[in-house]
């Protein structure tokens, strides 16, 4: 019984550090959240500011788990706001004396914004939904009293102002939780990860399912890790510091999981054509890789291990071209021995061990405050296609028009409400992968909050007195809706329940008890959020499959970018693009999986072509080889079976025009290259391959 008691114990212990990692942060969370908006409210009323929920309102839109991405949030806020307040007090200007024109102007101006947070993601995206709704917040109520319109605005923006202080302060001071730190643990984690896959891929006992598995685990890493980046700079200098080498660590990263790749394809490509004697001269080159990964038989785990990998990795480098040139040249007389197949692979190898060498590099120089490493002027920007987000630019103010011709027509008091929350709604929503889901979960959300609010605002608030036990009675409310934002399948339902909550039954200075008002005002925003979800179902709904083939599309033009592009930039463009476009193509077909495999067939398509065909344009210039960059490009903008044939056909010929021509060693491997991936059997061209050609792989 005494060793049972230690053991519970334990195991006691283990649980509670499990639940202080998960649900344990969650409430953390919601403390910090109900705290901050608070606070806002209290220093709001002792300003005696115009409208205090204003301040809590905006608590709760910037309001996020870690100090960073508060900060970002806030930033963009604050500069989406400020555009808007500009922009609107323009338009009133111009047009506050006629209701059509300053309703079209506000229409077209929200469609503007909206269509730029379509555009951008991550938190770049929310400056371009407060431009717009800022805009409409500020402008439609000011227009119907233009006179007090300049103050109007001013107020709003303190209003505002206060509360992305009060939001930014709690999560930087109360149980801080830091993106930074985040970004520490990926680089380490990640560094293993890949090594691990590395070493299984090499050793041949992975099955197809488990590298694409991995190679999807990869994709997310990369998306979330620069996500994580671009807001842990807003947290401290360090991070400011080092952000240039760790934007670096992502694309050397990304460019060494893609020439590893390659070469692993490649390998089951000589071995799916029983090329015995290639694989056995190059298997001791191979097993050789897996141990300069580590340090002393361990996985790297900080910046100096990978400096010492990185000497290892500089050194495998120096002696592999010497070594290759032995083995090559025992290996002539060897009746078996395909050339074309042999320097291929070691072209492939060489250039993963100079990728990874300076993927550990750039995680050594991690250690240093800072390093001339930082100089990366390459950057990760993430961007939805051109005209899905025009589309959604049109939907907004499409909405925007119906709801403001429905508030003239009916001169109902609330309608002033519906159009600006309509601004709101779209622009939030045009970001979601399912923002018609978004949009009916939001009005979800404002009917629980409306509710709710009713009976905190005529059932209690008449028998409180003081701030303290207001606050008493908000602060079970505050929680509730806090708490939705934590669950994910509930999380709009939380965003619409804390948003509209503090709108609807947040209170001013001077409580006005207006059953009748308070009623239209819940009803116009619940109205706004339905009608914007009728438009995303309706009007080029982005869940339906026009979307995920628009987006297939660019992913295979990466290819034509990547024949046409800038060569100094180009690589690195080429690299976050197709990942960042396979992560939106994944979001929109989250329950579909065989049309995320699809999507994952045609990115390591689109990754195997595309890098040859950076490397072939960095080699010197020869016509054949530029006619097979071509064809090969054109084959990837609208791929046909006739475009297949022509691509296939300049590849042979350019393969002939260089194989015998010294210096060309290089361009020949890549020509070989190219030919093998569009004979691969399990490439998206499979379809077009002919039985009757003969042995796929052979030179």
């Amino acid at each position: 019984m005494a060793a049972i008691a230690p053991i519970k114990r334990a195991s006691l212990v283990q649980s509670l550090q499990d639940w202080a990692r998960t649900d344990g942060l969650a409430w953390i969370y919601i403390f910090k959240a109900v705290l901050a908006a608070l606070l806002a409210l209290w220093i709001a009323m002792r300003l005696d500011m115009q409208q205090p929920r204003t301040a809590m309102t905006t608590v709760f839109v910037v309001m996020q788990p870690q100090s960073g991405m508060v900060l970002a949030k806030s930033f963009y806020r604050f500069c989406g706001t400020m555009v808007g307040l500009i922009v609107m007090l323009a338009l009133i200007s111009l047009f506050s004396q006629q209701p059509v024109l300053f309703l079209s102007a506000t229409a077209l101006w929200v469609g503007v914004c909206t269509a730029g947070a379509a555009r951008n993601r991550n938190f770049r995206s929310y400056g371009f939904v407060l431009a717009g709704y800022t805009a409409a917040l500020i402008g439609i109520p000011a227009a119907q009293h233009p006179d007090g319109a300049y103050l109007s605005a001013l107020t709003r923006v303190g209003e505002v102002s206060l509360g992305i202080l009060c939001a930014g302060a709690v999560s930087a001071l109360v149980f801080p939780q830091h993106a930074g730190e985040q970004v520490r643990n990926t680089v380490r984690r990640r560094f293993t990860h890949f090594v691990d896959y590395v070493c299984r891929a090499l050793s041949g006992n992975m099955e197809r399912a488990q590298i694409e598995k991995t190679n999807l685990a990869f994709v997310a890493d990369i998306v979330g890790f620069e996500a994580a980046r671009s807001v842990a700079v807003f947290e401290n200098p360090e991070s400011r510091m080092r952000s240039g080498r760790l934007a670096r660590l992502n694309s050397e990263f990304m460019s060494a999981s893609t020439r590893f790749h390659a070469l692993h394809q490649l390998m089951n490509r000589l071995r799916a054509s029983a090329s015995a004697t290639t694989i056995d001269a190059l298997e001791p080159f191979f097993r050789e890789v897996p141990p300069l990964l580590l340090v002393r038989g361990e996985p790297v785990r900080n910046a100096a291990d990978a400096a010492l990998a990185a000497q290892q990795l500089r050194e495998y480098k120096a002696a592999l071209p010497e070594r290759v040139h032995v083995k090559r040249a025992s290996l002539e007389t060897n009746a078996e021995f395909v050339a074309l197949e042999f320097d291929t692979a070691c072209e492939l190898l060489y250039r993963f061990a100079d990728d990874m060498l300076a993927y550990a590099e750039t995680y050594a120089s991690l250690a240093a405050p800072s390093h001339e490493r930082e100089r990366w002027v390459a950057r990760y920007v993430p961007k939805t296609n051109m005209f899905a987000a025009g589309i959604s630019g049109l939907r907004g103010a499409v909405v925007m028009f119906v709801l403001s011709a429905f508030w003239m027509a009916s001169a109902w008091p609330s309608g002033g409400t519906m159009v600006l929350n309509a601004a709101a709604v779209c622009a939030l929503a045009s970001s979601s992968p399912k923002p018609s889901v978004m949009a009916a979960q939001m009005a979800v959300g404002t009917m629980l909050a409306a509710i709710t609010g009713m009976l905190v605002v005529f059932g209690v608030f008449p028998h409180m007195d003081g701030f303290v036990l207001m606050s008493a009675a908000l602060v079970p409310a505050l929680m509730l809706g806090s708490y939705l934002t934590t669950r994910r399948t509930l999380a709009g339902v939380g965003i619409g329940y804390c948003i509209f909550f503090c709108f609807l039954a947040g209170p001013d200075n001077l409580v006005h008890y207006d059953p009748t008002g308070f009623m239209n005002d819940a009803l116009a925003l619940v109205l706004s959020m339905i009608v914007a979800a009728i438009a995303f179902a309706v009007l080029l709904p982005t869940d339906a499959p026009w979307l995920r083939r628009l987006l297939l599309a660019d992913l295979r033009r990466e290819v034509v970018h990547a024949r046409s592009g800038r060569p100094a930039r180009v690589s690195t463009h080429f690299e976050s693009r197709t990942r960042d476009l396979l992560s939106q193509i994944n979001a929109l077909a989250a329950d579909q999986p065989a049309l995320q495999r699809e999507a994952l067939q045609w990115l390591f398509a689109v990754l195997e072509f595309g890098n040859a065909v950076i490397d072939l344009r960095r080699e010197p210039p020869r016509d054949s080889v530029e006619k097979t960059l071509d064809a090969v490009a054109k084959l990837f903008d609208r791929p046909k079976p006739a475009r297949f044939a022509d691509a296939l056909a300049a590849t042979e010929r350019a393969i002939a025009d260089t194989q015998n021509v010294p210096g060309l060693q290089r361009v020949v491997s890549h020509l070989h290259f190219i030919r093998t991936a569009l004979l691969d059997p399990e490439s998206p061209f499979a379809s077009n391959v002919s039985h009757q050609e003969g042995a796929p792989h052979a030179a």
